[in-house]
């Protein structure tokens, strides 16, 4: 019976860690101003924080709403300012041919890839710590330093990956952004 009275409590800030998550993410879909989208991304990260503080994480749960919900979206709400949301553009037509069934293509198979992923593999959740290499995490300071080594070396291939998408997507933002378009009243040429 005690064990059920200290279970509640869990349940519950589990249960509203995912009504933020799944709100904010429906969000990040359905909102059409970019500006609403980005906001429902934060959202979505403060609840990702909360699902850290309940798996007492507490240096994760920091570093989501510092570095993701602080730094990743402002970076995010500069680029679509710095792009322009008021403009419209003309989306009556593809401009690749057959973009839409490749993306519903890529869409399948990375969607089947991941179930297929999670069936084979042998993910343990609901632990109150997270693991890293097989060892939980130590408490206080030792903690930081075992999330450091496993960073820099069991995921460090993701970390790149994720560092360069980012770096990737700012680039790509700038180079749409400083294109010469046509002013009002000026033909395209």
């Amino acid at each position: 019976m005690i064990a059920i009275a200290y279970a509640w409590p869990a349940i519950g800030v589990f249960v509203v860690a995912t009504l933020l998550i799944l709100g904010g993410a429906v969000g990040v879909l359905i909102y059409k101003n970019p500006v609403h989208a980005a906001l429902s991304l934060i959202l979505c990260l403060f609840g990702v924080a909360l699902a850290f503080l309940a798996q007492q994480a507490d240096f994760l749960a920091a570093v989501e709403i510092i570095v993701y919900a602080g730094a990743i979206v402002v970076l995010f709400l500069f680029v679509i300012m710095f792009l322009g949301v008021d403009r419209t553009e003309a989306l009556e037509g593809e401009p690749l041919v057959g973009q839409r069934t490749f993306a519903a293509i890529a869409v399948t198979l990375v969607v089947a890839g991941v179930v297929f992923l999670m069936a084979s593999s042998h993910w343990v959740t609901g632990v109150p710590s997270v693991s890293t290499g097989g060892t939980p995490l130590s408490a206080g300071a030792g903690n930081v330093r075992q999330i450091g080594t496993s960073l820099y070396t069991t995921y460090l291939i993701a970390f790149e990956v994720t560092a360069a998408l980012l770096i990737i997507s700012v680039v790509g933002a700038v180079n749409l952004a400083r294109k010469e378009r046509p002013r009002v009243g000026e033909s395209a040429q």
